[in-house]
């Protein structure tokens, strides 16, 4: 199962409205098939696992991430179907899909046709691995990153609004790891005037993968058309593809990412729409680079809507921490 998370993880960012799924088949201990969910959405995994393990896949496991699906598509025919037909002997599973065209009834499928089902198996981690996709059918919207680099004394940039760089180029180098992993990344009206970032990924080999730009701005109409898609209307929506490395998306408030066409979001700068989406309580993981400078008189995160500081307390849990270069990274998830 952990084979098939590492594989699922390939395509994270990449699959929506699909989840991001990974599936292994194992004959005698040796696997045989591979698969995850292809950009876009098709294949699924599971086609493309047992695809690879051809004529060798009868009286096989098959480890997927999740529930196989039980509806048809135009896209392609059901995984669940699929594994029958495959002679599959076993199938296990991490977590069940709550999607409600299968929620239970790609496992109802396979045990009917007397394959054995288990399931559980790291559903801690498959949900992480699809956090994006569960978001957005707990929540009706994405899942929100939102990443932070501080100064040891807890600044975002100087006195004068300079950000670049706290960070060092390690730092940064994964910062752009993360952006080929979300489907969007949002940066403030302020970040966007002031440092006309590119918002894109510079990564050898991951460039394709830059996710569609977002900003935050409560008022975009007196912002360079030529740049921007106005609102976030659906037929605007419908011109961001072709559009996503020349366009900018814009919204008006934290709520409205609840329209974007991705799962996975990336907000990057500034302090204030940090604080506005913590105010919001829309942030679902936290990525916090912490540079070994000092800076005294910078400028830190405004107000997010603290009434007390016992409110404060208990609301994140640290998951995951690593040394990049001269920084550290510690990653925090919603308790």
């Amino acid at each position: 199962m952990a084979a098939a998370l590492a594989l699922a993880g390939r395509t994270r960012g990449r699959t929506t409205p699909n989840p991001n799924v990974g599936c292994v088949v194992v004959r005698d201990g040796r696997v045989v098939g591979r698969g995850w969910t292809q950009p876009g959405g098709r294949p699924h995994a599971e086609a493309m696992a047992l695809g690879e393990a051809g004529e060798a896949k009868r009286g096989t496991t098959a480890y997927v991430t999740l529930e196989p699906c039980a509806h048809r598509s135009e896209r392609g025919p059901a995984c669940a179907d699929l594994l029958v037909a495959a002679g599959i002997a076993r199938v296990v599973a991490a977590i069940g899909d709550p999607d409600p065209r299968t929620d239970g009834g790609g496992f109802a499928r396979l045990r009917a046709a007397g394959i054995e089902v288990t399931t559980g198996v790291l559903a801690d981690a498959a949900r992480r691995s699809m956090a994006g996709f569960l978001t957005r059918r707990a929540l009706g919207r994405p899942q929100v990153t939102l990443k932070l680099a501080l100064s040891l004394d807890g600044a975002a940039a100087t006195a004068n609004g300079r950000s670049q760089w706290i960070t060092c180029p390690e730092a940064r180098a994964h910062t752009h790891l993360e952006r080929s992993r979300h489907d969007a990344i949002l940066v403030g009206r302020g970040t966007w005037e002031t440092d006309r970032p590119r918002l894109d990924v510079r990564l050898p080999g991951l460039e394709e993968r830059s996710p569609l730009r977002v900003v935050l701005s409560r008022n975009a109409r007196h912002c360079e058309r030529s740049e921007a898609i106005q609102g976030h209307t659906p037929d605007a929506l419908d011109r961001v593809a072709p559009l996503a490395m020349t366009a900018f998306i814009w919204i008006a408030t934290p709520h409205d990412i609840a329209s974007l066409p991705a799962d996975h979001l990336f907000v990057e700068g500034g302090a204030q729409t940090a604080a506005a989406f913590l105010r919001a309580d829309l942030v679902d993981r936290l990525l916090l680079y912490r540079a070994p400078i000092l800076i005294g008189g910078g400028r830190t995160l405004p107000d997010i809507g603290l009434a007390d500081l016992a409110e404060a307390h208990g609301r994140w849990t640290l998951v995951d921490q690593r040394q990049l270069g001269s920084d550290r990274l510690e990653v925090y998830e919603r308790a």
